[in-house]
């Protein structure tokens, strides 16, 4: 029973602009972390982090510390600076350039290096007609959800797990699980292909699925892992990745979201471990 959910209806046929406008929006905070914050493995400084209201960069340590908030509840983009200066830029489907000088101006007048921060040129001009309010509460009642889901899940986990963050470049909620096993034959010093790993997400749509979905992938694909009984609503994708798909519209007609998430991720983490627990014996 949807009621049961209380989460939104996210069709994506009509919420394909604001999507892709918060998309962009997003690139624009996550290039400018990639440029003020040292490398972390997995990349883990350039993503964004779940706020109350949104998403947020966290503090940024660049000469003058920042950060900046992509608030979804009030539709804003908001910044402090740790001199007190403020800024609160109301999100209208603008253009990413346009977002993008704002941003500046106010990081160059509060003194951050100007040498950290990507030219607003770089960024597309084009505005996002369609953008909505009502559809970027119910986007970040959504992120809201998920990432409460993962924090529940990632409780529960003794081994070292990513934190949960957005990812501008797809637009995805996730988390990492990382058993701490190196993969024979890569060199240990590139954790991007040498950490065993599985990654439990969730995206508002891409162009191979457009529809929004949870996803479940591992690198490397444990044996038996494409075999698995999944439960109804979830299926094996073989096009484009290989992982496990649950589309979103299937887990709101579900009578207990949460329940079936943690059901869902906790047997395919299970089966990761064992892959692990067998190739150390």
């Amino acid at each position: 029973m949807k009621s049961a959910s209380r989460l939104p209806e996210l069709d994506f046929r009509a919420t394909s602009g604001t999507r892709d406008a918060l998309h962009t929006y997003a690139r624009v905070l996550g290039n400018l972390l990639k440029s003020c914050r040292p490398k972390r493995k997995h990349w883990w400084h350039a993503s964004l982090r779940p706020s109350l209201a949104g998403l947020t960069t966290g503090v940024v340590n660049a000469g003058a510390d920042f950060e900046l908030e992509l608030n979804l509840r009030d539709n804003h983009l908001y910044g402090w600076t740790s001199d007190g200066a403020k800024i609160a830029e109301a999100l209208r489907g603008q253009a990413a350039s346009t977002l993008a000088t704002r941003i500046n101006t106010f990081l160059t007048t509060g003194g951050v290096d100007e040498h950290h921060i990507p030219n607003a040129s770089e960024y597309d001009g084009t505005e996002f007609a369609d953008y909505s309010k009502e559809h970027v509460a119910n986007v970040g009642h959504t992120l809201s959800f998920v990432s409460a889901a993962l924090a529940n899940f990632r409780a529960g986990i003794r081994e070292e797990t990513s934190p949960i963050q957005l990812w501008p470049h797809h637009f995805d909620l996730s988390m990492l699980w990382l058993p701490g096993e190196k993969i024979p034959g890569q060199d240990p010093l590139d954790e991007e292909y040498s950490d065993k790993q599985v990654n439990f997400g969730f995206t508002f749509g891409d162009e191979g699925i457009p529809e929004p979905y949870f996803y479940v992938t591992a690198y490397p694909l444990p044996d038996g892992f494409a075999e698995l009984p999944l439960p109804a609503g979830s299926r094996w994708q073989s096009e484009g990745f290989s992982g496990v798909v649950l589309p979103y519209q299937s887990l709101i007609e579900n009578s207990d979201p949460n329940g079936y998430l943690l059901e869902l991720w906790q047997g395919l983490l299970s089966t990761a471990r064992n892959s692990v627990s067998l190739a150390t014996t």
